[in-house]
């Protein structure tokens, strides 16, 4: 029989886990987004009760020492002499104008292809997928990057299967993204792998992003052209407003009596400005307020989305995104909802 002592004898504390290592490679002419994206995203998870081990930044170059960035600011970092390759969890390589140069960089090179085998996962954002391609880490894999440079990746290492419509692609243990900020994006994601998506979405609101961007690069192209081309902002209360009513009655005397314009000036001006006719751009702000529903555990079925965004029936918004994304709304939550 136990001693009441031993009884009652309070549990050993557990040891924590240490903290898997993020490395992050730095170079001249690096991308500062490329860099503080990620990092933001990841370090965010400190303030946050974690189940298991958190991650630990490091910032590394050759020599270490200050790296300037493309915007002129400095990252401290340290020797790559200083973490053996088995040591690293995590690897990620961003891009920026310097990537270029990087290629010769035999030591630095030398690094990355010794960490590769050896780290759980590796990971490039933006033009950082050209150094995965160098050292053959993307052969017979599905990969992003920018998207001005897709054609570039694409045409030089044909063994890669490049996606240009995507924010990020996993493809095994090798993560790549697209420009800039889809590093946050792809942080996210990682975090989500690890963690959870409970706390993913608690490190996207805290950040206040997007868990989740609705679509790839080229399916933000609809909404993003019709800014792009309306430089003077002459629509952009007009947008906010349609938003505001998405599920009202949109006809174009509708919006022309919103834009204080006649029906037939208002179409000329709006398809002048924008790219669309109206009711493209209604339909593009209706497919974009649909994204984020279905993204949402809160709204189950696919109808009452289609009414919310103003659809009025789910064959009409199934239509609508065959037509915007390529994939009917059913698709688009399995992939997107948590």
């Amino acid at each position: 029989m136990p001693s009441k002592s031993a009884k009652f004898r309070r549990p050993e504390p557990r040891e924590k886990a240490p903290a898997r290592r993020v490395a992050i490679v730095a170079f001249p002419g690096v991308t500062l987004l490329d860099i503080s994206g990620p990092a933001q995203v990841f370090a965010e998870l400190q303030a946050i009760d974690l189940p298991g081990a958190g991650y630990s930044l490091s910032y590394l170059s050759t020599s270490g020492g200050l790296v300037p960035t493309d915007v002129g600011m400095m990252v401290e970092t340290a020797p790559i002499s200083s973490i053996r390759p088995n040591q690293v969890d995590t690897l990620v390589i961003p891009g920026g104008p310097g990537i270029w140069a990087l290629r010769q960089e035999a030591v630095l090179m030398k690094w990355i292809m010794e960490v590769l085998p050896k780290a759980r996962r590796v990971a490039s954002v933006c033009l950082g997928a050209f150094v995965l391609a160098w050292i053959g880490a993307l052969d017979g894999k599905r990969a992003a990057t920018h998207w001005r440079y897709c054609p570039r990746l694409a045409d030089g290492f044909p063994k890669i299967r490049v996606e240009p419509n995507a924010i990020f692609v996993k493809d095994g243990r090798v993560w790549t993204s697209a420009g800039v900020s889809a590093g946050i994006d792809l942080a996210l994601a990682m975090i989500e792998e690890d963690f959870g998506h409970t706390t993913a979405l608690d490190v996207a609101r805290r950040l206040v992003v997007f868990l989740k961007r609705p679509g790839g690069q080229s399916q933000f192209s609809t909404v993003l052209a019709a800014q792009a081309s309306d430089v003077e902002g002459r629509f952009s209360a007009l947008h906010a407003w349609i938003i505001e009513n998405i599920a009202g009655d949109l006809k174009v005397e509708t919006l022309a009596k919103k834009a204080g314009m006649t029906p037939r000036t208002f179409a000329r001006a709006y398809a002048s400005r924008t790219g669309m006719t109206p009711a493209s751009g209604v339909e593009a702000l209706r497919v974009e307020t649909a994204r984020l529903l279905l993204e949402s555990s809160e709204i189950r079925g696919v109808v009452e989305v289609a009414r919310r965004a103003g659809f009025g029936d789910d064959e009409r918004m199934r239509r609508a995104f065959i037509r915007h994304l390529g994939i009917s709304p059913s698709e688009y939550r399995s992939r997107f909802s948590g």
